[in-house]
């Protein structure tokens, strides 16, 4: 028993992360269902590297040192109850399970608790990065008991990325924390990407850059303090990718037709249970939705007409109100994200530490951005602070670039371009903003059509009264 890590499932993250392991000092046995994948490994990408090659799982299990601790990287769903269920008569008391995947948290609740209750560990870990974060370091969101943690934590803050305030990974909480805040990751990303979507639509065809000039802008702009992040940088750099066969931007030829995985969409399910307000993330739930009936669209677009025409003011003075919009979005996105987690910790008992969770998202990660760095203080100074939109920093940012976040608005209304994850956090900002909603009309609506009754202004919150309307 000389191996210190177990890992299941050697699709190209699983195999990234045991080579990251290895790397990092950590005798590592691999196995994968089907044997053949295992041997391809161990003969290319892990030869000559401390690896052992288990062909079975009662090999895998018995090469490791006690207390053992195995990861499973395989499909989330039913495939992580199937390796668990072969895996727990092979184990011992102390002995750990940790799922890598991206588990829905509720799954994770459920396996924590059946798990723990026979003496074995279990770790629920969102792992973010991609394949070159599972290589080279990934943003790590451990969840499970304190002491089932401690136990991998020697092992995970080395294998994640490295910033300058600590490795990118932290305890997050009990039971299912891990895989929730992952699942949060996610649907921020899914925001961040539409408003750079729209970003890019409103450059390309407002104003009509190009490619070439697309990138020199994005460089821009990831060269900033506010914009500077994995998204925007790799966003530059796609405009540079010319197709060998066509010679025309690699870009222009991609079909406009989105695909998901479901974590955005989880995301969206979550934030309705528990009533948090998250209009920007649902917004880019629903562009990928509406993209991918591309045929259905095409048909429409030769009967549905709209206006036509290009921005006819300073191009450049554009392009910069472009990049407050989508700044001043991009925050919006991140409060819905935060207030949501914040609400999940109290309704869950999760306990999370909002500013750690900015903090391990600063390397690794897809939404990786120097702008969690404000994220982080803004936490910092005030654990209890209900939106970022109240931290100093950020309130003043939007307060100084409002007028032209408006004015992209207007401008993509006039000339038909959609913007919904834009107008959505726009949106979300005037109604926190502001101290009187319509809604009063809507609860004399309810009232009116099923007597659900009503507070009134002149009275105190809590007390209900009914009307008759007729």
């Amino acid at each position: 028993m000389t191996q210190s890590f177990g890992l299941i499932g050697l699709a190209v993250m699983g195999e990234n992360l045991a080579l990251n392991v290895e790397r990092n000092g950590f005798p590592i046995s691999v196995y994968n269902r089907t044997s053949a994948k295992t041997d391809e490994f161990m003969a290319s990408r892990a030869q000559g590297k401390n690896f052992h090659a288990a062909h079975t799982l009662e090999d895998l299990v018995k090469s490791l040192e006690r207390p053992r601790k195995i990861m499973i990287m395989v499909k989330a769903g039913q495939p992580v109850d199937a390796v668990i269920q072969e895996l727990k008569p092979l184990l011992e008391d102390g002995d750990m399970i940790i799922d890598g995947g991206n588990s829905l948290y509720t799954d994770t609740e459920r396996r924590v608790k059946d798990i723990e209750s026979t003496g074995l560990r279990f770790i629920g870990m969102g792992v973010s990065g991609g394949e070159e974060g599972a290589l080279n370091g990934p943003s790590l969101m451990p969840g499970g008991t304190k002491e089932a943690y401690d136990a991998i934590e020697p092992i995970v803050t080395k294998i994640a990325a490295q910033v300058d305030d600590g490795p990118c990974v932290t305890y997050i909480g009990p039971g299912g924390a891990g895989h929730y805040v992952k699942m949060v990751h996610n649907g921020i990303e899914y925001g961040d990407m539409q408003l750079i979507a729209e970003a890019y639509d409103l450059l390309k065809n407002a104003i009509g850059l190009d490619h070439n000039q697309l990138h020199q802008v994005f460089s821009e702009w990831n060269a900033t303090e506010e914009l500077d992040s994995f998204l925007i940088e790799i966003t530059a750099n796609i405009f540079t990718k010319i197709d060998e066969e066509t010679g025309l931007p690699l870009v222009d030829l991609i079909m406009d037709a989105a695909g998901q995985k479901g974590t955005g969409r989880w995301t969206v399910e979550t934030a309705l249970d528990l009533g948090v307000s998250i209009p920007t993330i649902i917004a880019a739930v629903n562009a990928r939705i509406v993209s991918s009936i591309k045929e259905e669209r095409v048909a429409a677009s030769k009967e549905l007409t709209g206006p036509e025409g290009k921005y006819d003011g300073d191009a450049q003075a554009f392009i910069g109100k472009v990049r407050d919009a989508l700044y001043c979005s991009k925050i919006c996105s991140y409060a819905q994200g935060m207030a949501l987690l914040a609400k999940a910790s109290k309704q869950y008992n999760y306990n999370l530490n909002l500013g750690e969770c900015a903090r391990i998202w600063k390397g690794g990660c897809i939404i990786r951005a120097r702008f969690l760095n404000k994220i982080k203080h803004a936490f910092d100074e005030n654990a209890q602070l209900p939106n970022l939109l109240l931290a100093p920093e950020f309130k003043q940012t939007i307060l100084d670039r409002q007028n032209a976040w408006r004015e992209v608005l207007i401008t993509a209304a006039k000339l038909g371009i959609p913007v919904p994850a834009f107008s959505a956090s726009l949106d979300y900002f005037d109604s926190y903003r502001r101290n009187r909603l319509p809604q009063n009309l809507t609860q004399a609506q309810r009232d009116y059509f099923g007597a659900h009754t009503f507070e009134r202004t002149d009275k105190p919150r809590g007390e209900f009264f009914h009307a008759e309307w007729f």
